[in-house]
């Protein structure tokens, strides 16, 4: 990039250069001085106004000591200011110490470098945009967007110092910035996995455009150039950033910053000049555009040559011959930079003003938006205005383009809503699927027309968190843009949510429990038997047996159980009997049992107590019988062995497990109750799915 010394007197003078802008193939640094030179002299009247000449002096690396020697030579033949270098910070460095201990204007058109203290007493005129701006203009995009977390991705050492702006607001709205550096290999790949890994989706980038290519190209490797992510470029050559060889998608949002003002009726003078030298130097053109540094150089000879105009209204303005080793100071340098500080024109890169300090302001950065398509301006960010955008450029930021795209879409057998045909190992595609989600899924397609490719989720889960913060399954997939849409049973939790979005609900359930039909015994002979346990039975053979006893004892204890069956006939009496025989004994208490009544009735106060007794203790029992025998013939039709998850953490007889990697079992895993510690211990134990007879519970 060329250091030049301009000269401008009533007289020729000579003309010398020196560069580390290569002769062939060049950045048109030479090409743009030498077109702004000839055009002011073609235009001047050259007996009234002087000549002006450019001596160039080429710098063959960022040496200070070769640079401090080369500035030594240039103000010992005087000059009136002196203009660049582009890219050498450290000769910048050095020409501004001694420009500014000369008193001699210099007009930087590079980069702002923070890291280099500025001469106090003194300063350059900076035409290059201030970081400052650069910052602010960043700031302003990433609030049109709406993005309240952002990646910087930095690739100069300085990066933070002259971004210091843009870490201010963030600091101010204690919104999320996140700062990656590159390491010296200046290797990408690792740093945008970190980055993708945190699922940043809008990256600021700081970086020449180079390392801005290399970096949009791994991140084309990662899948990282989608519609999920924004990148914002820092540098203003982003117009020259070549992508035709990485976009394959139509929807990325790609932005950065020009300062070229492409209406200049002088641009494309340039551009045609550029392009022709490249023709005849390159093997093909090194550049899609015009770079910024011939544009701010032939903008700088305009700047000067305009305040030596003014000046020479008021004072006659000669160069003076200087050395080094002298304190003698150029006696009219001060005005010159007063009147270079009052510069007002338009030129290659827009509005040329400057403030006080010898900064640039009141100008323009055109928002650009690189695409497959090519650049398009969306707005523009004035410096004392802020950013204007055109109406339609928030569908940019909007993920749901799909028109006409092919996405990547996940999803999980699971029936009804995703199944494999019958035949779909002679299938191949979309083709093989079939279910709810699949009809579902073409009917969105033929809407809003776009097309898909269904895949099976790789681990065959629908997505869990990791103690690192990663996901599973599905969910991990759509966080790292493995696939675009996932469409399957998946249901909504508010920490799925926290990273994904969902569309409505087509279905809504709760946590349901499925589990073995209990299978009862078939009927048999000895139902009956089954109201009262073996020793209830047991029990009343006894009181039935000891009944039958005692009663046929007290039954031939009592007289009034004696009697003749016959009346006496005659005075005459036959023998009299007892009813109450072993036999019938036995048969009264059963009639009493039955509730039938026998046709033999007591007669003696003993025996009807003993009666009565026994047939209140049959009233109770055959109540009882049968309000058991309708209870046991019911509960089996209506017992639930578990009605809650209170039930499962309760027991252990049923093993119980929930589906690998659903929303259910990190509901175990995470519910904090002390209710559910067990069961989380059961979970965690019985972790395999579909088991026969065992408990299953269902997303």
């Amino acid at each position: 990039l060329p250091l030049t010394s301009l000269q401008y007197t009533p007289h020729d003078t000579m003309n010398s250069a020196v560069l580390d802008d290569p002769m062939e193939c060049s950045r048109g640094e030479r090409l743009a001085i030498t077109l702004a030179k000839e055009g002011i002299n073609h235009v001047s009247n050259l007996s009234v106004m002087g000549k002006v000449e450019v001596d160039i002096f080429e710098l063959l690396r960022d040496s200070e000591y070769e640079t401090g020697d080369t500035m030594c030579q240039i103000i010992s033949k005087g000059v009136l200011a002196v203009l660049g270098p582009f890219a050498s910070p450290a000769s910048d460095s050095v020409i501004s110490n001694i420009c500014g201990e000369k008193e001699v204007p210099y007009v930087r058109v590079a980069p702002e470098d923070m890291l280099r203290a500025r001469f106090p007493r003194f300063s350059p005129l900076d035409l290059h945009p201030t970081n400052t701006h650069i910052s602010l203009a960043v700031v302003a995009l990433l609030s049109f967007f709406n993005s309240t977390s952002a990646c910087l991705l930095c690739a100069r050492v300085d990066c933070l110092m002259n971004l210091e702006q843009l870490l201010r607001q963030f600091l101010i709205s204690k919104e999320t910035l996140t700062v990656r550096m590159l390491d010296d290999s200046q290797d990408p790949t690792p740093v945008l996995k970190e980055i993708r890994n945190d699922q940043a989706d809008t990256i600021i980038v700081d970086a020449s455009v180079t390392v801005s290519h290399l970096i949009l190209e791994r991140a084309s490797e990662l899948g990282m150039l989608s519609v999920y992510y924004t990148y914002i470029f820092t540098t203003m050559e982003f117009s020259l950033l070549q992508l035709d060889d990485i976009l394959v998608e139509r929807y990325v949002n790609i932005l950065g910053f020009s300062v070229l003002n492409h209406s200049h009726p002088y641009f494309s003078d340039l551009l045609l000049s550029l392009n022709r030298s490249w023709q005849e130097n390159c093997e093909h053109a090194p550049f899609p555009g015009v770079p910024l540094s011939p544009a701010l150089l032939y903008d700088a000879v305009h700047v000067v040559v305009s305040a030596v105009r003014e000046l020479n209204c008021s004072q006659s303005v000669g160069a003076t011959q200087l050395t080094c080793q002298s304190p003698k100071i150029w006696e009219h340098g001060t005005s010159l930079m007063n009147y270079l500080r009052m510069v007002e024109l338009e030129g290659l890169t827009g509005h040329i003003e400057f403030n006080s300090k010898g900064r640039r302001f009141n100008y323009t950065l055109r928002v650009l938006h690189s695409s497959s398509e090519g650049l398009k301006q969306l707005g523009e960010w004035h410096s004392e205005h802020g950013l204007s955008m055109e109406s339609d450029v928030h569908l940019l930021n909007v993920a749901g383009s799909v028109f006409n795209a092919t996405l990547t879409i996940t999803t999980i057998l699971e029936n009804p809503y995703v199944m494999l045909r019958p035949d779909h190992q002679a299938l191949a595609g979309n083709e093989r699927y079939e279910g709810f989600c699949v009809d579902m899924l073409r009917e969105l397609a033929q809407h809003l027309h776009f097309s898909y490719r269904l895949q099976l989720v790789a681990d065959g889960m629908y997505g869990t968190p990791g103690p690192n913060g990663t996901w599973t399954g599905m969910v991990g997939e759509l966080i790292s843009r493995k696939a675009d849409l996932a469409i399957a049973g998946l249901t909504i939790t508010s920490e799925r949510e926290k990273v994904i979005d969902f569309s409505k609900p087509f279905m809504t359930l709760g946590i349901s429990i499925m589990y073995t039909a209990h299978m009862t015994r078939q009927p048999s002979y000895w139902s009956f038997l089954d109201p009262f346990s073996p020793g209830v039975w047991l029990f009343m053979l006894l009181a039935y047996l000891m009944v039958s006893c005692v009663l046929f004892l007290v039954a031939r204890l009592t007289p009034y159980e004696w009697c003749s069956s016959e009346p006496c006939l005659q005075g005459r009496c036959k023998l009299v009997l007892n009813q109450y025989t072993l036999g019938n004994s036995l048969w009264f208490p059963v009639g009493g049992i039955m509730q039938q009544g026998t046709a033999i009735s007591p007669h003696a106060l003993s025996t009807r107590c003993l009666s009565t007794v026994w047939w209140f203790f049959t009233l109770i029992i055959v109540s009882s019988y049968t309000a058991n025998m309708a209870a046991f013939l019911t509960i089996q039709r209506m017992e639930v062995p578990i009605d809650s998850v209170d039930d499962l953490a309760d027991q252990t007889t049923i093993e119980y497990g929930t589906m690998q990697g659903g929303s259910t079992m990190n509901f175990f895993q995470l519910f904090l109750s002390v209710t559910f510690i067990e069961g989380r211990t059961q979970t965690q134990k019985h972790q395999t799915s579909r088991r026969t007879g065992k408990v299953y519970i269902k997303l």
